[in-house]
């Protein structure tokens, strides 16, 4: 008997568990915030280079009458622009400016103006993050992103070591205290460090509470309860627009996203401690509380010979782990060869789904248009994405889920690079449903991992391909910051990643409604094409 069976005896997904998952879902939505507020606090207005007579103080970015504007910035051959980085090297004159023979040279700027009508102020705007220093909005993203890698593997384990419930209230807390920390930082780099730790409590706070929710679930409930997990966030994502509408100073808008978690400390009286963590640890009596209680409030009755068969299996279990010569490892996954190419083509999907999917969600406001609306949008079509794997994941195959849907993302960011340029809306239309594909890619790759990798390296392979994503997702700032060079350049690159992710993923056996894999031999040969001699001698 396991603890799945207690469950079972609980009512399988009652009551108890309803509230419980509901209340460790709900942390998924400041976690959004975080991770996606980068658009808005690393926001790039229009912007300008400050000329020699211009009173920084008091100049706004439609100040300068049009017809000065040819005379003050030489344009940009590249994209047929009056430059932003450089103005010309004239006598700024009231004749010069009205009529005067545009100058030969041009200077290199080291002051701008920003256009405000959108942003009070950002990030960018306030320690000039532009022309020659751009590259450190994207780092700010990307080590952001490394804070997140971090966070899973040092959350992760903390976790199994100390219990689910101890490192997700320590999360929550780190997440306020730097949180508030990256609001009032006087410059880039305080700002950027205190994001990287808030950047790994995310995945203290939503991992851990993942983990909670699904370790209290029989396996029927798991895909119903991983799908609405991932509809949490994207609320949370669609929230974080009406923030940043409401918020248009960057350091109120980082405290205004902050100040929910809050919220979460009251969990300490409502949140138990994973009871398969405690029957790991040996904490029978703690389990035998946790789960009266759940049977109390669901208004059944654990037979007491049961809750002793379940003591007496797990004591049994600890001992074989005891006795086992080696944990697998990371490098068990490259020892042979049908299991070293499923491992790569999984890898390599993990990476593109989190390049892309991150990569879309922060380009929103380089795409033209509003940038609060496109980010709604990208924001808004998640949920129908999730619903989609509810309807289709158990119907239709992971494998063609997956494949299906990373083409499909591929074909309309690639697409984008035959639109005209006045066509913008039709750029924003093909990125929306390039994003709603790749959410729906991106929740398919959980599911088909778990099935692909047997279970004495499953949560090696997890993690490792987990570490991947998060090398997509550093990447991702970078891919943008092209954009600067050619516009439709990041999508054309997303898309290719995507399309190519999606032949490759043809490749990997259909895992629906397979046995789960147990051991490396079992991995090894799932999948594998046998000779031909071999086949007629098993007939």
């Amino acid at each position: 008997m396991g603890y799945d069976d207690i469950i079972e005896h609980l009512g399988g997904f009652g009551p108890y568990q309803k509230r419980i998952f509901f209340l460790v879902c709900l942390p998924a939505i400041p976690c959004a915030f975080h991770r996606l507020a980068g658009v808005f606090l690393l926001a790039k207005p229009a912007y300008r280079c400050l000329l020699p007579f211009e009173n920084a103080n008091i100049t706004t970015y439609n100040d300068l009458p049009i017809s000065a504007w040819n005379v003050s910035y030489p344009v940009d051959p590249g994209t047929s622009k009056w430059s932003t980085c450089q103005y010309l090297d004239a006598n700024y004159t009231e004749d010069y400016l009205h009529g005067g023979v545009p100058a030969n040279h041009s200077i290199r700027c080291n002051k701008w103006v920003y256009d405000k009508s959108r942003y009070e102020s950002t990030t960018v705007t306030e320690w000039d993050m532009v022309c020659n220093w751009s590259w450190l909005k994207a780092t700010s993203d990307a080590l952001f992103m490394v804070g997140v890698l971090l966070g899973s593997i040092i959350f992760g384990q903390l976790s199994d070591k100390f219990g689910r419930k101890p490192i997700f209230f320590a999360s929550l807390v780190i997440q306020l205290v730097f949180g508030i920390t990256a609001a009032i930082s006087p410059e880039y780099i305080t700002y950027t460090l205190s994001r990287i730790i808030v950047g790994a409590t995310t995945s203290g706070v939503f991992l851990i509470a993942y983990v909670i929710g699904m370790e209290m679930v029989v396996p029927s409930y798991r895909l119903i309860t991983g799908v609405v997990s991932l509809l949490f966030f994207s609320v949370g994502y669609v929230l974080t627009t009406a923030f940043a509408y409401y918020f248009t100073n960057w350091r109120h808008l980082q405290i205004a996203l902050t100040l929910p978690g809050v919220l979460f400390m009251t969990y300490h009286w409502f949140i138990p401690e994973s009871g398969r963590w405690l029957l790991s640890k040996g904490r029978k009596e703690e389990v035998i509380i946790n789960i009266q209680k759940a049977a109390k409030e669901n208004k059944v009755t654990i037979p007491s010979e049961v809750l002793q068969t379940l003591l007496i299996e797990t004591e049994v279990k600890k001992d074989d782990v005891k006795t086992e010569k080696r944990e697998a490892t990371v490098f068990d996954l490259f020892r042979y060869p049908n299991l070293r190419k499923k491992s790569l083509i999984i890898f390599f999907g993990w990476f593109t789904n989190s390049a892309t999917y991150y990569g879309l969600s922060w380009n929103t406001s380089n795409l033209g248009g509003n940038d609060l609306v496109n980010f709604a949008i990208f924001g808004a079509v998640e949920i129908p994405a999730c619903l989609f794997l509810l309807v289709t994941l158990n119907r239709w195959g992971r494998r063609t889920i997956l494949c299906g849907c990373m083409l499909v993302a591929g074909t309309m960011l690639l697409l984008t690079i035959a639109v005209p340029s006045d066509q913008n809306w039709l750029i924003v239309v093909l990125a929306m449903f390039g994003k709603l594909a790749i959410t729906s890619s991106y929740g398919t790759i959980y599911m088909f991992t778990t099935e692909q990798f047997p279970t004495v390296i499953r949560n090696v392979g997890l993690g490792a391909s987990s570490m991947v994503a998060r090398i997509g997702g550093i990447l991702a700032p970078y891919i943008i910051l092209l954009g600067d060079i050619w516009t439709p350049l990041p999508l054309n690159i997303f898309g290719a990643m995507a399309f190519t992710g999606g032949l490759l993923s043809l490749l990997l056996p259909e895992t629906q409604n397979k046995p789960m894999l147990e051991t490396i031999e079992d991995g090894e040969n799932f999948g594998k094409k046998k000779d031909p001699e071999a086949v007629e001698k098993e007939n």
